[in-house]
């Protein structure tokens, strides 16, 4: 196996066709729990999303760009990777045992890390735009996990829920959603239509 393929599987991990269903797998789990952080954790992820989304079609469609700092756009595959294994794997191992929740959020992020680290190594991001990405979506997993655990519960349906999360990811790995393509298609008409 050539290292290209390497990071090619482990980059799978971050990518939009496997984490959002993997994402709304934890907030149906989250939801038999407690319905207001389903929302919480949808809300957060969304927000998340709509700043990379953003950020991405301003420079696909309006060019903009800090050059100084070779920032283009916020790594999505990171941001991702962070804030969805990192609460699927903090919601897990919380399951489990609630204080264990942060080991699994760090098994998470240090995923989220690897990814970056591919991403930059494929020459898809730089650095800065990895290492934003994790920010973002460390914060979202953290800010999510924190309060969720922040007062006592339990998990209900941890065994199917687990037992869900790793059919969904058995189906969704290895897809591709087709978001650079809509964005390089549709970008430069926003930019046009918003004046920008």
């Amino acid at each position: 196996m050539t290292g290209t393929t390497i990071l090619g599987l482990i980059t799978n991990l971050g990518d939009v066709a496997l984490t959002i269903p993997i994402a709304a797998g934890c907030a149906i789990w989250v939801r038999a729990t407690d319905k207001r952080e389903a929302l919480v954790w949808i809300a957060l992820l969304g927000g998340a999303l709509a700043l990379v989304g953003v950020n991405k079609i301003l420079y696909a469609g309006c060019g903009l760009e800090i050059r100084s700092l070779e920032f283009r756009v916020i790594s999505g595959h990171t941001m991702l990777t962070s804030a969805v294994w990192g609460v699927t794997f903090g919601l897990l191992a919380g399951s489990w045992r609630a204080d264990w929740y942060g080991l699994g959020a760090a098994a998470g992020l240090v995923l989220g890390a690897l990814i970056g680290f591919c991403r930059v190594v494929q020459d898809a991001h730089t650095p800065i735009e990895v290492v934003a990405g994790w920010f973002l979506g460390s914060g979202v997993a953290l800010i999510f996990l924190r309060r969720f655990f922040g007062q006592p519960r339990k998990m209900t349906g941890s065994l199917f829920a687990g037992l869900g999360l790793l059919a969904v990811s058995t189906i969704a790995y290895g897809h591709h959603a087709p978001v650079q393509q809509i964005l390089a298609a549709y970008s430069p008409w926003l930019c046009r239509w918003f004046d920008l």
